[in-house]
């Protein structure tokens, strides 16, 4: 497939420089095809019976396959989520973190990490995003370390698996700015959450977890795709492997559209979104202030980044604001054109 055949794909990217994959991907022609068709199919044959439960089951079983595969782990290490949210609360609540423990986390950290660190119950330990400063607020309570692997706010990537060799402790990785930008592998890592609608280009509210090992993680959320039997006291047996934290119901549409979207994403797609990242800094760098990054989101300072993103937007130009930071962010995809960047770069 073409670079010119891959882009085509996406009926947003005919109108707009589409840069705002961190916060929604785009939507490829074939993820939109196969959510339709279950939901008309829905509409026919009704949400009930043998077939509609199968279908449903069948495909939460490849979903997992194919994110396995994707971050380079077993299937039953793979649980099916809502979003990165869902998974940091499944394993923070998991671990009983009580005021005597400590978790380690940063100071440019998404709410949705920052949100289940709070409600854990621990004391949450604020560092620097750097190696060193990281490792230097460990102490004898510290039971976690929770970090992006990709920083939401600047695109900085962070070593998480060398943080936690360095500290010997379990490291929960906010994937939502990593898995399907850049290569991951989450194989060494104990938690990795995974966003299904930003850079991997699905549908909302679809996402997964992988943990390393799954019998030493309670399950403190149960849903009823987390249980192979349970009893009208509600006590119940969970499933085998990481499916026992399933999280929540995900539409047979929904689940269609992530594999479709899957399929739609080509073999160079690291190399050519890496590329892009790069080109749009050289483009910018003449313009603006950039904040130093090393993924596939370029961040840069702006007096009011607001009215930035407003007047870029009145141009087909679409990027986001950082709120509290004074940066806006463009995230550039493997679908990203020289043209859009040029269009960013013109109207700055």
């Amino acid at each position: 497939m073409t670079f010119a055949e891959a882009r085509g794909l996406f009926p947003v990217l005919e109108r707009l420089a589409y840069l705002n994959a961190g916060t929604f991907g785009p939507l490829a022609r074939p993820t939109l095809a196969a959510m339709q068709a279950e939901l008309l199919a829905d509409g026919e044959r009704g949400r009930i019976g043998p077939e509609y439960f199968e279908r449903m089951l069948d495909l939460r079983n490849t979903l997992r396959e194919r994110l396995a595969a994707l971050v380079g782990v077993e299937p039953d290490q793979v649980a099916l989520t809502s979003s990165t949210t869902d998974g940091c609360n499944i394993v923070l609540a998991g671990l009983g973190l009580g005021p005597e423990d400590e978790v380690v986390t940063t100071t440019q950290e998404h709410f949705g990490l920052l949100g289940p660190l709070h409600a854990s119950g621990a004391r949450v330990v604020v560092a620097e995003p750097e190696p060193a400063a990281i490792a230097a607020a460990v102490t004898p309570r510290t039971r976690l370390l929770a970090v992006s692997q990709v920083l939401w706010t600047t695109g900085r990537l962070l070593p998480v698996r060398e943080l936690r060799e360095r500290t010997g402790l379990p490291v929960l990785v906010d994937g939502a700015q990593s898995v399907g930008a850049i290569p991951v592998g989450a194989g060494g890592l104990d938690f990795l959450t995974i966003s299904g609608q930003k850079w991997l280009c699905g549908p909302d509210a679809t996402g997964a977890l992988v943990v390393a090992d799954p019998d030493a993680l309670r399950v403190a959320r149960p849903s009823y795709f987390g249980q192979a039997s349970f009893e009208p006291d509600g006590s119940f047996e969970p499933r085998p492997g990481a499916a026992r934290f399933d999280s929540t119901w995900l539409a047979p549409a929904s689940l269609a559209g992530l594999l479709a979207a899957l399929d739609v994403a080509p073999e160079w797609r690291y190399e050519r979104a890496a590329a892009q990242a790069a080109r749009c800094r050289e483009l910018l760098a003449p313009k603006v202030e950039l904040v130093p990054g090393d993924a596939t989101l370029v961040a840069f300072r702006a007096d009011e980044p607001a009215a930035v993103v407003a007047g870029l937007a009145e141009a087909g130009v679409l990027v986001r604001e950082i709120p509290g930071t004074g940066l806006v962010r463009a995230s550039c995809g493997w679908w990203t054109s020289d043209g859009d960047l040029e269009r960013l770069a013109e109207r700055l």
